[in-house]
């Protein structure tokens, strides 16, 4: 006797790929050094379960530079879930947001508003915060902030609707560590 039914969705890939895309001018430059992407990658290291490929760069706050880069890591290098770190604030170098919305084919402002209100809780300055996320293609674009603890924060806030997204986006089938993230990060 056969359990499965005929219009039970097959199981989706299980091995994706995160990018993790750093912006900063002196970090680029070399004269700082990069903490918002290891902050990226060990969070990310802790919450994921199932196996995952990384891409990493790390680039100056440069719109048409931002922009290229997201639609090479979504369109070229098939990153199935693209995070960014650095130029979400308020200066005029922070364009980020801004790219990313050139970028996207739909933007989801419950991300941005979920990682704002938790950051609030703790930080009043996170409503000078301007991050954003959206799909291109098959891929989720959540944009972070440049600190280590307010990167742990934002995606603590959203990081539960993830994998259903990227089941919705291309079949994926993630597993993450519920423990690691529905914990309270601050």
């Amino acid at each position: 006797m056969n359990n499965i039914s005929n219009t039970q969705k097959p199981l989706g890939r299980t091995k994706i790929k995160v990018g993790f895309i750093t912006i900063s001018d002196r970090a680029a430059r070399g004269e700082y050094e990069d903490i918002g992407g290891p902050a990226m990658q060990d969070w990310i290291k802790n919450a994921l379960l199932s196996p995952y490929e990384v891409d990493s760069i790390i680039i100056e706050d440069e719109q048409d530079l931002i922009e290229k880069t997201m639609i090479d890591f979504a369109d070229n290098r098939d990153c199935n879930l693209i995070l960014s770190t650095g130029g979400t604030g308020p200066t005029t170098r922070d364009v980020t947001p801004e790219a990313t919305h050139n970028v996207c084919e739909r933007i989801f402002d419950g991300f941005a508003e979920q990682m704002r209100n938790v950051s609030l809780r703790t930080v009043p300055t996170a409503i000078l915060s301007r991050q954003t996320a959206g799909t291109r293609g098959n891929s989720l674009i959540i944009n972070l902030p440049g600190k280590p603890a307010a990167i742990a924060v934002c995606l603590g806030a959203v990081f539960l609707a993830v994998p259903k997204c990227l089941e919705l986006l291309d079949n994926s089938n993630i597993q993450i560590d519920l423990d690691f993230v529905e914990q309270e990060f601050e």
